[in-house]
Parts: structure tokens; sequence; C-alpha cells
């Protein structure tokens, strides 16, 4: 097979894939995404490729370079639907939430005034994110009516027109760890905990990662959300309350998986490619 790689830039993730390609007798083409000049009106010479993996960071990279892909044809894992609806906070826990996946109480609101109401409702402390990002960036804790108001003061002084859109959550007291599990075509080749002192513990942030082990609850939960969310290779994450339950807070369509092999010893990039083969066969 000829397989594309589509990136803004190489990191660890993005080598491991193209070696294991090279690895496993297939050939790559590299394409990276941020440097490329894409035609609209005419074809940019992917026709010759089985497939497409889609690596941008940037979600508007990711979003609008797959479009082009699929539109001439090439078929990108994952698709654009998946890459849309899994980097919108939003209309993840909406979807997740209509097919009855456990997840964080949540409201959003357009206006000062909304959010407080929200407030009132979930009580402190409570978390709001924008609807799009990722590594725990802009994401924040209000403990009070106070903090809340300087939160969504500040949002409204940014210039993106997301940020406008305030996304309100409760705060899960969670035992200092959450759960990343990855769902590749219907299964989970692993799982790893997220370890820190801080309430946020994505490890771009400083959280460690220790392998997790998922019971049949759990499982059952990541098998679902992924089979919701639109399939393919997704990274889910999932919050633990202390009082047992198991709620997924966001779903990742293009996962980095770095600390995951290191602490499971698990080829995560050969696993990725030999079941997107398998999957391109059926």
């Amino acid at each position: 097979m000829e397989i594309g790689v589509a990136y803004d830039f190489v990191r660890w993730e993005e080598r491991a894939i193209i070696d294991t390609i090279r690895k496993l007798g297939h050939r790559v083409k590299p394409i990276q995404v941020s440097k490329k000049i894409f035609w609209l009106t005419e074809m940019n010479g992917f026709s010759e490729l089985d497939f497409v993996i889609q690596r941008c960071v940037s979600f508007y990279r990711a979003l609008t370079s797959t479009a082009i892909f699929e539109e001439q044809g090439v078929t990108v894992v994952n698709n654009f639907r998946v890459i849309r609806d899994c980097e919108d906070k939003l209309y993840t826990t909406l979807k997740l939430a209509k097919n009855n996946i456990p997840v964080p109480r949540t409201a959003v609101s357009f206006s000062r005034e909304g959010c407080i109401n929200i407030a009132e409702e979930l009580g402190y402390p409570l978390v709001v994110k924008p609807i799009y990002g990722s590594w725990g960036r802009m994401v924040s804790r209000a403990l009070d009516r106070d903090s809340l108001l300087e939160i969504i003061e500040f949002r409204e002084y940014m210039q993106s027109p997301y940020f406008k859109v305030h996304y309100i959550q409760e705060y899960i007291d969670k035992p200092s760890r959450d759960i990343r599990a990855f769902y590749f075509w219907g299964e989970i080749p692993a799982s790893i905990y997220r370890v820190s002192n801080s309430w946020k513990t994505n490890t771009a942030l400083g959280g460690v990662a220790i392998e997790a082990k998922l019971d049949d609850e759990l499982i059952e939960i990541v098998k679902k959300s992924g089979d919701i969310m639109g399939g393919g290779l997704l990274g889910i994450d999932i919050l633990e309350s202390r009082d047992g339950r198991y709620l997924v807070s966001e779903v990742n369509a293009i996962p980095e998986f770095r600390n995951t092999v290191r602490v499971t010893g698990k080829d995560i990039a050969k696993i990725m490619i030999e079941t997107t083969i398998k999957n391109m066969k059926k």
C-alpha cells in the first residue's frame, strides 16, 4: 500500500508512524500541510494513495486538509466528520449524552447572566472550557461567583468568537487522576492513568502516565463512545468520581501516544497502522 501521513510538524508520534509504515513494507508519503499549497480547482496528486493518516496538531489544518483529500477521492483516517465532531466539545457532549453515555452535567450560555444562572444550578466549583482546544489550555475552574465573572469577562475580551460560547461543566472531584483509553476500530489496545496533584491531569501540563487496566463497565463505555463518535483512531478521556461513577469528558480524533508507549511497552504506531490497513481491506 501507499499511505500518506498529513502533519503540520513532526512530533515523536508522526516519526513513529512514518517509520512503522516503512517497516511494515508499505510506501509512505509525508505531507506537511503547513507548507503545502492545495489547489481546490484541480487535482493535487494524491490519487495514488490508498489512504491518509491525519496527524495535524492544528484543528483547522486537520479539518480543511481532510476535506480537500476526501473531496478529491482519498480516504482519510480519521475522516472529516469524526474530526469535526470530536474536536468540538459542545457537540461531543451533546452526542454522547443523547446516546446515554455518562458525561458531566454541562450547559452552554452566550451571556454573563446565563452563566450565573448555570452556576446557581450546578453549584461551585465548576469548570469553564473552550469548545475547541487541547492540552488543558484555557480550561478554568471557578470557585465562586466572583471568579466565574472574572473568567467570563476575560473570555468576552478574546478575539476568537468561539470564546463567546461559554461551555460550563460540573466539577468532578476525581482521585488525582483521569483515564485516557485508546479506541482503534472498535478495540482498546491500551489505556493509561494520568496522575497529578493538580486538578488538571493532562500530561502536557505535568501529569504522570501510568498503565491502566479497565474493568468491564469502562470497556463498554469506551467502545460505545468510540462507535457513537464515528470510530477510527480515537483517544477517549474518562473521569472517575469519588463515588465510583465513570464520566466521559472528551474524545480526541488525533491522539498523542508517546507516553502510552513508554509506560505500557505497546507499539501503538504499529497497532494503529495494522488495524487501519485491516479495516481498509474489508
